[in-house]
């Protein structure tokens, strides 16, 4: 009987041993990579190329084919922001340059064409190229020429794309990169709305919102200190009605590259949480993820479900960088609320911090302050030094705002019209969408904790600069509102 039992035994841990390295030997096989270089095309096509933030339509389950991508260099004058003009350098008349989608085992072949009007020789590095230089050593090329040259992608993942002829990084820093998007076979999981976003630093010889044409600033750049840092190529390219769009209970992925040429993005959605991240572009996934980290030549895909209406604000989450340097975009959710999800406010009451009884000192007469009588150069002067400290943040040095963010105080129809409702706003705050100067805002403005002299006399500063129509306010006048 013993023995019959040893010889079960021996069957036993013969049949668990096959099947675990049969199991090994099956997960190592899968785990190979798989050698996108034999894959044969079939036909050959065009590639549709996109300025952002949109993007070509998905690949899903199309053969590898040879794929013929014509892009154009151009050195073009555009905007930075209002009132301050850039020359940027592009691919394809964007920043970032036009979004390239493939597949793997894709023969892709390349005319980089630059334009007669140009002024330099430029060149173009894609990250997704395995050869020399990713392509810049065969793509050299001079105004009013075109070098044609070919690559097999044969690595999935999102890739950035930029020249790199010398000075690089003066290349770059103007505006030349762009992503190109290898997909593996069969496709992206599909998603309700795909968009482009690309984040750059910007390097000027007038500080911020400094009007007219600003030439780049070498300088600045070695020491990393950029005077604009934004997406898609301009401060508000995605706001003031050129919003990324989708309605509640739809998925959204985002492409998102960061040219640099220095900074690193801490990208972040305001409101959101990423369900699922492709780290630094490639195969890892990461899920349920607040900020995600892109260095400066890398990308990042992020999937996201929407669920509640509103605005939510694209960062870069080194804040002082979106509210006062422009790296800022929303994405305009519209449907039905769900209050499950996100009930808005509740109550407002007041806070107690020592708690609910109502303290009170010993009574004493009561004493008022007087206001000293103060000429209009003090109150414009004690008003400047309250917005200094008080309002610049947000509403900028000049009163020019933030767009997409803070309205400007500046040439203020909304204040000009009607000094009682500006005095109101400070008093008591206000929130909701208003339209300042045509264009449309959607923001908080918090309640301010200041005497009604001071209000007069920030309120008279404001008034008295940047083309506003010189109302006095006094501290009767805020004492009427309060």
């Amino acid at each position: 009987m013993k023995k019959k039992n040893d010889a079960l035994i021996v069957i036993r841990l013969f049949v668990y041993t096959f099947f675990c390295v049969l199991i090994l030997s099956s997960c190592k096989k899968s785990e190979e990579p798989v050698d996108y270089t034999t894959i044969k095309t079939e036909g050959q096509m065009d590639a549709e190329l996109t300025a952002p933030p949109m993007v070509p339509k998905p690949i899903g389950k199309r053969a590898a084919m040879k794929l013929k991508v014509n892009m154009e260099i151009k050195e073009q004058e555009g905007t930075m922001t209002d009132g301050v003009k850039y020359t940027y350098w592009t691919f394809g008349g964007s920043v970032p340059g036009s979004f390239i989608r493939t597949r793997v085992g894709d023969e892709v072949e390349f005319h980089l064409k630059n334009h007669p009007d140009n002024k330099l020789p430029h060149n173009i590095d894609l990250h997704a190229v395995t050869g020399p230089g990713g392509g810049a050593t065969s793509s050299l090329v001079a105004p009013g020429h075109e070098k044609v040259f070919s690559f097999k992608v044969i690595n999935p993942g999102l890739y950035v794309y930029h020249c790199a002829t010398a000075p690089v990084g003066m290349h770059i820093a103007n505006g030349m990169y762009g992503l190109i998007l290898v997909e593996p076979e069969g496709g992206l999981p599909p998603v309700d709305k795909e968009y482009y976003v690309m984040q750059g630093d910007f390097y000027t010889q007038g500080e911020y919102g400094a009007k007219g044409l600003q030439p780049f600033d070498m300088n600045k750049a070695i020491k990393e200190t950029p005077d604009y840092v934004v997406f898609n190529g301009k401060v508000g390219s995605m706001t003031n009605g050129n919003e990324l769009t989708a309605k509640v209970g739809e998925t959204v992925r985002l492409f998102v590259g960061n040219g640099g040429p220095n900074l690193v993005s801490s990208f972040h959605v305001i409101g959101e949480i990423f369900d699922n991240v492709h780290v630094e572009g490639g195969a890892m996934m990461n899920k349920n993820v607040q900020t995600t980290l892109i260095p400066a030549g890398g990308s990042a895909i992020v999937d996201f479900k929407v669920e509640t209406p509103g605005n939510f604000i694209l960062v870069d989450h080194s804040i002082f960088r979106a509210f006062n340097k422009g790296a800022l975009g929303i994405l305009k959710v519209e449907g039905a609320e769900n209050k499950n999800i996100y009930s808005g406010t509740i109550q407002e009451g007041i806070y107690l911090p020592e708690g609910g009884t109502i303290q009170k000192m010993p009574e004493e007469k009561a004493t008022t302050t007087a206001v000293p009588k103060r000429t209009l150069a003090d109150k414009i002067k004690i008003g400047k030094e309250i917005f200094g400290t008080t309002c610049f943040a947000c509403h900028q040095s000049e009163g020019q705002g933030i767009p997409g963010a803070f309205p400007p105080l500046a040439k203020s129809d909304y204040l000009n019209a009607d000094s009682k409702r500006a005095i109101k706003t400070i008093l008591h705050g206000l929130s909701g969408e208003i339209t300042v100067n045509g264009k449309k805002f959607n923001s908080v403005m918090p309640a301010q904790n200041l005497s009604d002299d001071e209000i007069a006399n920030v309120m008279t500063y404001i008034y008295s600069n940047w083309g506003n129509n010189k109302t006095e306010v006094t501290p009767e006048m805020v004492k009427a509102q309060r």
